[in-house]
């Protein structure tokens, strides 16, 4: 196609924006395309119209402000990202951080507190605080471990393990850095490692209780010179004073079993053993106590014999002492905690009551009311005794007093005596009954036996009964009162519980006195307190264990582990 100054008019022309760089130039003059120009005039108000002015040029605009904005929103960014690091290291999560606190927290609760594997609380802390130097978790647990070497220390100084306690000691100062439990314990460290002047006043004290007759007790003799002598085995001085404590003690010993005071004579002898383990006198004073121990016992056995061939023969009680409340009553008086004279007593109550009871069938109130009131004297909280007396005082009627005691087996009242209180029980009293029922049920399963008074098992029991003392469930719960007891001591037992299965023996004597079973447990408690004294000094608490074998001579004193148990936690073997 020839170039020519035309453009032909069917030529299709694509639009362009153009270069943006020249918006702000000067316009250029027209381009003469051989067209008409139209100039189109805007209207002024007045109707005047102006002539054309020629445009000026307009000055290029200026944007360099937006350089230094951006430049301040950055710094401002970055500082806020540099104040805040730590919030938002936190919210990122660490598995490995986390893994290590989980490791040292399990190792500071097994008591794993410093070592050299890599595998201890301490390390595992110190690991957890170079991964992330500014973490509280790892700080606060490097505190915890400090305060766990605290009570190390102390333990061990107690115990006399000194070096152990110097290093729990070194190990605390480290990570606290000192503090007043730290110096107390340095101070006390430092006094065992020098006991020179703490012996030296020891023993000016021991012979000074000597002098005044002070032979036992914590500021006794025999005590102060022990002290000594578990601190230094070699001090002679102290020696000598045991010796002459052993010798003082055994005379009283002696005067107590000529006077047939066993419990005492018992009693001293223990101490001998604990304080004097060595002495020389002390076989022969348990040969004395076991000699004292079979006359006594002979004598018991008979009395209890006596006793139980009376109660076949059906003198219960009555005058002078040809009968068997005054054999066991005797016994008792003899050997105060033998336990097959105060079956003997529980015995003498069952069958009181269940005199009583044939009085009340009988409708002989007065006799039974008589009876029961002697058999209250020895069996106060009998369950059957309770049951008794709700049967008088309601006579299968409502509104009678609530009973006083329970626990054990219960008589039935015959046929027409039941069908007659049923009769006369109102649905609404029933009702009252049965709810008294479920919530006896229901402290019984959590073990409320006697206790807290009013909402007890047996205090619930006794009030159902009160309202119908012939309703089947009452009557029937009351009887089971009793084996519950024994399962749950049993458990107690089981479990080193031994507070809690001393209380419920107690609670089972009131419940079934004169029960026979209730022997093997006596035994069975006895044991349980020596197996308790042995866990006591193996954890140091020589005062507890011996405690707990006092207890352990009162319910099982023929059990053969008790006189080693003694000698065992005596000598610290």
């Amino acid at each position: 196609m020839a170039m020519s100054g035309r453009r032909d008019p069917h030529e299709r022309t694509e639009p362009t924006l153009g270069r943006l760089d020249d918006l702000d130039k000067p316009a250029a003059p027209p381009v003469d395309d051989g067209l008409p120009r139209i100039v189109v005039d805007e209207p002024r108000r007045g109707g005047a119209t102006p002539p054309p002015r020629a445009r000026r040029p307009q000055p290029p605009r200026k944007r360099g402000w937006l350089i230094p904005l951006l430049v301040l929103l950055l710094i401002g960014v970055a500082t806020a990202l540099y104040l805040q690091q730590d919030r938002l290291r936190n919210m990122v999560p660490s598995t490995e951080l986390n893994d290590t606190l989980a490791q040292a927290n399990a190792a500071l609760d097994a008591g794993k507190l410093d070592g050299t594997n890599g595998d201890s609380a301490r390390e595992l802390f110190e690991k957890a605080r170079d991964q992330q130097p500014d973490s509280d978790q790892a700080r606060d647990g490097l505190r915890r471990v400090g305060q766990a070497e605290v009570s190390r220390a102390d333990a061990a100084l107690n115990a006399g393990n000194l070096d152990e306690a110097e290093a729990a000691l070194n190990v605390a100062r480290e990570l606290l850095g000192g503090g007043n439990d730290i110096e107390q314990l340095a101070q006390r460290l430092s006094q065992a490692r020098n006991p020179q002047k703490q012996t030296e006043s020891l023993v000016d004290q021991a012979q000074q209780a000597f002098a005044a007759g002070k032979f036992d007790g914590d500021d006794g003799a025999g005590p102060l010179y022990r002290r000594v002598l578990d601190a230094d085995k070699t001090n002679a001085v102290a020696a000598r004073g045991l010796d002459k404590v052993g010798d003082a003690l055994a005379a009283q010993a002696r005067q107590a079993i000529a006077a047939n005071d066993r419990a005492k004579a018992n009693a001293i002898v223990d101490r001998i053993a604990i304080l004097v383990p060595g002495y020389g006198d002390l076989p022969s004073l348990r040969a004395a106590l076991a000699e004292n121990r079979k006359q006594d016992d002979q004598a018991v056995a008979t009395l209890v014999q006596q006793g139980n061939e009376a109660m076949r023969a059906g003198r219960f009680t009555g005058e002078g002492d040809d009968n068997a409340l005054a054999r066991f009553r005797a016994a008792l008086a003899a050997d105060p905690d033998n336990a097959d004279a105060k079956a003997g007593l529980g015995q003498v109550a069952q069958a009181l009551i269940v005199q009583a009871n044939a009085a009340i069938d009988s409708e002989d109130d007065d006799q039974a009311n008589r009876l029961l009131d002697q058999a209250a004297k020895l069996a106060p909280k009998s369950a059957e005794l309770a049951a008794a007396r709700a049967r008088i005082a309601g006579g299968g009627k409502p509104g009678g007093a609530p009973a006083t005691a329970g626990g054990g087996t219960l008589p039935v009242a015959g046929d027409d005596g039941a069908a007659q209180a049923s009769m006369e029980v109102s649905p609404e009293q029933k009702a009252r009954v049965q709810q008294l029922v479920r919530r006896a049920q229901q402290a019984a399963s959590r073990g409320d036996i006697m206790d807290p008074p009013g909402d007890s098992a047996y205090d619930l029991y006794r009030n159902a009964l009160a309202i119908d003392g012939n309703d089947p469930t009452a009557r029937a719960g009351l009887q089971a009162l009793p084996t519950q007891v024994e399962k749950l001591m049993q458990q107690a037992v089981a479990n080193g519980n031994v507070s809690r299965a001393e209380n419920l023996y107690a609670t089972l004597s009131d419940l079934a006195p004169g029960d026979a079973s209730q022997g093997d447990l006596r035994h069975k408690l006895g044991s349980a307190y020596i197996d308790n004294a042995l866990q006591r000094a193996s954890q140091g608490d020589r005062q507890g264990a011996f405690q707990a074998l006092e207890r352990a001579r009162r319910y099982a004193p023929d059990d053969p582990r008790l006189q080693a148990t003694y000698e065992r936690i005596a000598t610290g073997r």
